[in-house]
């Protein structure tokens, strides 16, 4: 009969972490992309952050789908670390609604009366409707809830039946570690907190364990559902370990709050609230409680702890991308963007390269973070390298829209590249120009360097704020100012040639570097207006 029991538990388990599944991924297919834009409009501070991480956890039901998105986002510069911290400890606020949802409709509703015709309605639906894709996450939907419940009804029942035959004197470990560790080990190896909670409820209503014992195995859950961030971690970028970290640090954090504050927490529940005859829906107040206790006390230090952050895990590599190699492609919409920024980085980063070669001033920020010595050819070539491979690996279905801006920035970067070989070329052509014995050709030089400097002054704007409304119309001025500058330049060298000023030979030679050098500045100007004109609206401009 016990080994029966065992079974049966177990398969109700695996029906309610089913249930589970299932429901998120309708969710979140359902949805589609506005969770995502959710979390990336609504994170611009803590509190928004904390608000959008509750609400998101609790639509999506998923605490895991949520963090991996912000780790994404973080890694493609849509959200600093400290926000991204505060949505993390929002979602794990957001997911006490399951712990609710169990308590309320599992143990106070008879379960077959809605769970078993949702599964028939929701298995019928998805033959039937199969063509229609809305009508069939919907039907999964269905499915998902049925079996969440009918496997929490399993539960429910054969943990009824196992509690009639057994003592609670007669276990040798009934302390508050052992239900501590209980907790952790059940969530860590079923990786899903929600299911050690089902599991507690189910065991408070059959009277095997009492509250305070339950009370301690949730806190126990809280800490072992870290334990599946922390294995995302391993060998991941500085922004997830340092996501990972806060998040173990927050739940930790909250778990001894509790612990210490345990018998005020039972007494306020049990006494003044009046939940002593209804330890199930204590246990979820129980659940709420806490996380918000400690979302309250980690939130104002949340600025210093993103300090120590980085200072346990320091950003030791200084590769020039700065996006792409924290971002993960599976994110469509974040690796979009990361996709884009970093093209606006290696933008940034190439005339930065070519105006210290041609000894023309640069920012003296940009020069902090990244050493002239970091900035070289080989680099850049490198980054242009990465970019690719980045943008190879991004999901290929995406809309129209998507698709445009994103080959867009593809043919800037492989423009701004060719642009960086052209006037690195050019270089030692310059240089003799301005010290040659000839007025024209040191005036020539001097004129080609302003071009530079004009083009460096735009690609700074650009850089700091690409969905600036006016930027298409600077960028249209700027390239008839290259063009007249273009019509200038062949004037001049006519007019020289007529007055016999120059040879035939060098007018040769300057005519081909100023093409060269024309055509690399309309590279550089059409590259801006793809990455400005297909800019989104919600990108988070990098500091320069």
């Amino acid at each position: 009969m016990g080994q029966l029991e065992f079974w049966t538990i177990l398969a109700g388990l695996g029906i309610f972490l089913f249930g589970m599944y299932t429901l998120e991924e309708s969710i979140r297919l359902l949805t589609g992309p506005s969770f995502k834009q959710l979390i990336k409009r609504f994170t611009g501070s803590r509190v928004k952050g904390l608000l959008t991480g509750i609400v998101s956890t609790a639509a999506l039901q998923s605490s895991s789908a949520v963090s991996l998105m912000v780790l994404a986002f973080v890694g493609a510069g849509l959200m600093t670390l400290a926000n991204a911290i505060a949505v993390m400890v929002g979602s794990n606020i957001g997911t006490t609604l399951t712990a609710w949802i169990v308590a309320v409709f599992g143990f106070k509703i008879k379960i077959d009366t809605f769970a078993l015709p949702m599964i028939g309605a929701g298995g019928l639906g998805m033959i039937f409707l199969a063509r229609f894709p809305r009508y069939l996450q919907i039907s999964r939907l269905l499915i998902g809830i049925g079996f969440l419940f009918h496997g929490l009804d399993m539960m429910k029942t054969s943990v009824e039946d196992l509690s009639a035959g057994l003592n609670l004197a007669d276990l040798p470990y009934t302390g508050i570690w052992f239900y501590l560790l209980l907790g952790i080990l059940m969530t860590a190896l079923m990786q899903a907190s929600a299911a050690t909670i089902a599991l507690v409820l189910a065991g408070l209503h059959s009277g095997i364990i009492d509250f305070e014992s339950g009370a301690v195995m949730v806190i126990g859950a809280n800490i072992g559902t870290t334990i599946t961030i922390l294995l995302g971690s391993i060998g991941g970028t500085t922004a997830k370990k340092q996501a990972a970290f806060s998040h173990v640090a927050f739940n930790a954090m909250s778990a001894i709050l509790a612990l210490l504050l345990l018998p005020v927490l039972l007494w306020f529940i049990l006494d003044v609230v009046g939940l002593a005859r209804n330890g199930v829906l204590g246990i979820a107040l129980f659940h709420t409680l806490f996380n918000c206790l400690g979302a309250v006390l980690f939130l104002p230090f949340l600025q210093s702890f993103t300090g120590v952050l980085n200072r346990i895990y320091p950003d030791s590599t200084m590769a020039l991308s700065r996006f792409i190699q924290k971002t993960s492609v599976d994110v469509k919409e974040a690796a979009s963007v990361a996709f884009r920024n970093e093209v606006l980085n290696q933008l940034f980063l190439s005339v930065f390269y070519i105006c210290h070669k041609y000894s023309l001033e640069t920012s003296r920020q940009l020069e902090k973070d990244y050493p002239a010595e970091l900035v070289t050819y080989g680099g850049l070539g490198e980054l242009h390298g990465e970019i690719f491979r980045f943008y190879s690996g991004i999901p290929a279905e995406r809309t129209e829209q998507e698709s445009a801006a994103m080959d867009a920035a593809l043919r800037a970067s492989r423009s701004i590249m060719n642009s960086t070989r052209n006037l690195r070329e050019l270089l030692s052509d310059v240089q003799e120009l301005e010290a040659d014995s000839v007025d024209l050709k040191r005036e020539s030089a001097k004129a080609l360097k302003e071009r530079l400097l004009s083009i460096r002054n735009m690609v700074e704007r650009v850089y700091s704020n690409p969905d600036k409304p006016t930027l298409i119309e600077e960028l249209d001025d700027l390239f008839t100012e290259i063009e007249r500058e273009d019509h200038s330049f062949i004037a001049s060298l006519s007019r020289a040639v007529r007055n016999e000023e120059i040879t035939e030979e060098d007018v040769t030679a300057m005519l081909m570097i100023n093409r060269l050098f024309t055509q690399s500045c309309r590279m550089l100007v059409l590259s801006m207006k793809g990455l400005v004109h297909f800019h989104p609206a919600y990108i988070v401009s990098p500091d320069i």
